[in-house]
Formats: structure tokens, C-alpha cells, sequence
């Protein structure tokens, strides 16, 4: 049985979700240790707590989790007792910690010297990643594991092939693309996040011309541009990147927990960056 170190290694590799189970106290006169670990994928079970009825109820619970796409830890006490088969009294805590649900499905639209800085990024996240362009010189050699590519002469298109809850980030070649692409992810109205790399002056242009097809001001007011954190005032494609990322991050992390009958929540907007004015 592979140890419960190397198996978070190997599933996060495959990109497979599981379920942490560690055993934070444990009071009883034959006590388990205290700091013990075993991971809970959807076929398996590595490393182990100690056993018994009790390690048979954690995968009870851990399987449910997955089931459930769960995202936030969990503590649960169990009293040692008829219920988990013992003889004796005594309690036991269990930490679950859900790891490799992706926490957002995120679209990146071009693959210019941004693109192929910030696409390794979010592939080492909890997220699932579609990087898009109409150019297939353009995507490098070697693309990062997990990350699916679309070449598409029709990139408007691919707007709605993404679920509800998605992520938007556009940065392509052409501004007119940038302005169709904008219009089209606003209609949906349906979106986590919609980053558009660019200064304040374009997204004043964009919002002039936005407005006059017909977009109305609240949806305007979701999107991100300039997109990045703030205080992340390099030029350079990394240093963007980096500050993209890293919002992106902070949305997810803002969403824990929350859900709705489609398992997704829009955000509200966050305050707008001022860098690359």
C-alpha cells in the first residue's frame, strides 16, 4: 500500500480529486496515533488510521465528499462505543481535506507571450484549463499536462462551450477579437470571473462601444480590466502572468463553499486593478 504522501503525489499527477483523513485527537484506552493519515480516492485506499470500524466510517464520509465535489475541510468526533463496534469509551476527531477538485474551469483565450507565461501557472493549480487560439503555430512544443488546446478559426465560438461558473481570460493578438470576445462572455452573464488583459483607456473604449450594442452597465461593471493584482506593477509577460494567477487564486479561494443548484456562484466584482494604466 503506497504511503499516504506518495498517493497525494500520484493523484494529483493524474489529476484525480480524493480526501485527506488525519486523526487529530484521540481519547480511548487503546488510543490510535494521533497525526495518522490515509488518502481516499474513488477506487482506492492508501496508508491507513488504524483499521476497524472506525477507518471503514471515514471512507464512508470521505466518499461521500467526493461525491459531493466538497471543497471545505470537515471535522467529525466519533464517541467510541456501540456505534463503531467497541467495547470501550473514548473519542476520536477526524480532519477531512478535500484535495484535486478543481477549483475553477478557466478559459484562456490567446497564446501570445502572456498566454504561454500564464498557462503553466494555472495548470499547476486545482483547475481545469482550455487555452484557445486561431493560430496553431502559436501554442508551444510541449504544453503543460491537463491543459487542453482548441484551435479554432471561429474563436467567438468556443465562448459557449464552456459551463456556467467559468473563468474568462482574454489576451489575444487582435483588439476587435478582444471586442467580440468581450461582448460574447457578457451576454452570458454566467461567469465566475472575466479577466481582459489591457489599460484603463482600452477598457474605456471597450465600455464606450459595449454600451452602445446594448450591454448594460451592470455587466460591464464585472469585468476585469486592467485584470492582475495592483500591487504587481512589472511589465514583463511573467510578472502579468504571476499577477493574473494570483488573482484567480484569491477568487477561488473567496468561493469555498459556496453553491448553487448548478454547483456555481458568480462572484461579485472585485475592485478594479490600477496597474498598466
Amino acid at each position: 500500500m503506497n504511503s499516504w504522501i506518495d498517493a497525494l503525489a500520484e493523484l494529483q499527477h493524474k489529476g484525480e480529486p480524493c480526501v485527506l483523513v488525519t486523526i487529530i485527537e484521540e481519547r480511548g484506552s487503546t488510543p490510535r496515533n494521533a497525526g495518522s493519515k490515509m488518502v481516499v480516492s474513488r477506487e482506492r485506499l492508501y496508508d491507513t488510521i488504524g483499521g476497524g470500524h472506525l477507518e471503514y466510517k471515514a471512507q464512508q464520509i470521505a466518499h461521500e465528499m467526493l461525491e459531493q465535489r466538497a471543497r471545505e475541510t470537515r471535522l467529525e468526533r466519533f464517541s467510541l462505543g456501540a456505534s463503531l463496534g467497541q467495547c470501550c469509551g473514548g473519542a476520536t476527531v477526524l480532519l477531512f481535506e478535500p484535495m484535486g477538485q478543481p477549483q475553477a474551469h478557466i478559459a484562456v483565450f490567446g497564446a501570445g507571450h502572456v498566454g504561454r507565461a500564464l498557462v503553466p501557472l494555472l495548470a499547476a493549480l486545482p483547475c481545469r484549463v482550455r487555452w484557445i487560439d486561431s493560430r496553431a503555430a502559436e501554442f508551444p512544443a510541449q504544453v503543460p499536462q491537463g491543459v487542453e488546446c482548441r484551435v479554432d478559426d471561429e474563436v467567438v465560438d468556443e465562448v459557449a462551450n464552456l459551463p456556467a461558473g467559468s473563468y474568462f481570460i482574454v489576451m489575444t493578438h487582435d483588439h476587435r477579437l478582444d471586442l467580440e470576445l468581450t461582448e460574447a462572455i457578457l451576454a452570458r452573464n454566467d461567469f465566475t470571473y472575466f479577466g481582459l488583459i489591457g489599460s484603463k483607456s482600452k477598457r474605456a473604449k471597450f465600455e464606450h462601444r459595449l454600451r452602445d450594442r446594448g450591454v448594460r452597465p451592470e455587466a460591464l461593471a464585472r469585468m476585469r480590466c486592467p485584470m492582475g493584482i495592483a500591487e504587481v506593477k512589472g511589465k514583463l509577460p511573467v510578472e502579468i502572468a504571476v499577477s493574473i494567477a494570483g488573482e484567480i487564486i484569491a477568487t477561488y479561494n473567496a468561493r469555498f463553499g459556496e453553491k448553487s443548484q448548478d454547483g456555481e456562484r458568480p462572484l461579485p466584482m472585485l475592485i478594479p486593478a490600477s496597474r498598466r494604466s
